[in-house]
């Protein structure tokens, strides 16, 4: 199996020693950076498979770092932050990251939640089966038709209107788990064990803020918000 590529970026240079050295002892290959610049060129020159990017470094903040990151390749992004604020938190989900950990994290808990994240990378086909009635969605092929945005589950391409829809494979992954349960309500702890991969608890923020970007991408009034419930696809 190859050895998966981690882009570090974090300035505190004991946190960034010990979280490399224990990333290492996983088996991940590492490579830290101190600051955003040298990270958006680590980037650039080595495509590592996965960016833990804190937000709080000098240079270029990592909010702009996954935002730029985001414009060039669909590679998951974990932000880390030392504060569990909305504002970071929000922020670095609305630039594209796919997860985020509060520092102090526990090793364990990091490795878990960038294990988590490439097994739904590797994976982006996401749930299989379900799907409507003819009366609900129709199509050939594993083409599901809602009004006119086409979901290819086989090909893992978005159409609407005719033009094609560029996803991140957890916003592919996200669609997949509504199109294939058109008009269910879906929970958002639901949604976070089937997409996320959660078996633990996490932070329905990461729900609400994926389902809003793939809104601006899909249609805004796709996804309808059923208040005290979750989310579902109108049929």
């Amino acid at each position: 199996m190859a050895e998966t590529h981690v882009l570090f970026v974090e300035d505190d240079d004991v946190i960034r020693e010990a979280t490399t050295l224990a990333l290492e002892r996983d088996g991940f290959v590492v490579t830290a950076m101190p600051d955003g610049l040298s990270g958006l060129e680590s980037f650039r020159a080595d495509r590592p498979d996965i960016a833990l990017l804190d937000v709080m470094v000098p240079g270029m903040d990592g909010v702009s770092l996954c935002r730029r990151i985001r414009d060039e390749s669909t590679v998951p992004v974990i932000m880390l932050s030392a504060r569990a604020d909305s504002i970071d938190v929000v922020l670095g989900l609305e630039a594209g990251a796919d997860d985020y950990v509060t520092k102090p994290f526990d090793g364990s808990v990091l490795v878990a939640r960038i294990r988590a994240v490439l097994r739904r990378f590797g994976h982006a086909g996401g749930p299989q089966g379900g799907g409507g009635t003819e009366d609900d969605a129709s199509g050939e092929r594993g083409v599901l038709v809602f009004g006119d945005l086409e979901v290819d589950t086989e090909g893992m391409e978005v159409h609407k209107a005719g033009a094609s829809v560029a996803l991140t494979p957890t916003e592919m992954r996200l669609l997949l788990e509504f199109s294939t349960s058109p008009g269910t309500v879906l929970s958002r702890d639901r949604l976070l064990e089937r997409v996320w991969d959660y078996d633990w608890g996490g932070d329905t923020r990461v729900v609400d803020v994926h389902v809003q970007r793939l809104r601006t991408k899909i249609g805004q009034d796709r996804i309808e918000t059923v208040r005290g419930f979750g989310y579902k696809l109108k049929a």
